[in-house]
């Protein structure tokens, strides 16, 4: 999974970038279980993020990693006090 995982996000991260409002994207892997990734990205808005969630690349993009998954995915959205 996570070969897979990495190569396919390798093929998609500007695309997701490149959607209007994304200000940055980064995706980290966790040093001590190695089969756990986070994607970390930054919005101008709310509503950008929400229109990314709804665009036909994204239900796709999902469509492909989900069954990439151990468990169920989580997702935080959060405002930056600092």
């Amino acid at each position: 999974m996570q070969i897979y995982l990495k190569k396919y996000f390798d093929t998609v991260h500007e695309i997701i970038r490149s959607q209007p409002g994304c200000q940055q994207l980064q995706a980290w892997q966790e040093i001590h279980q190695p089969n756990i990734f986070f994607t970390y990205s930054i919005w101008n808005e709310e509503q950008d993020l929400n229109n990314y969630r709804d665009s036909a690349f994204f239900l796709q993009f999902w469509k492909t990693v989900k069954p990439w998954f151990d468990a169920k995915a989580e997702v935080w959205t959060f405002d930056k006090i600092v």
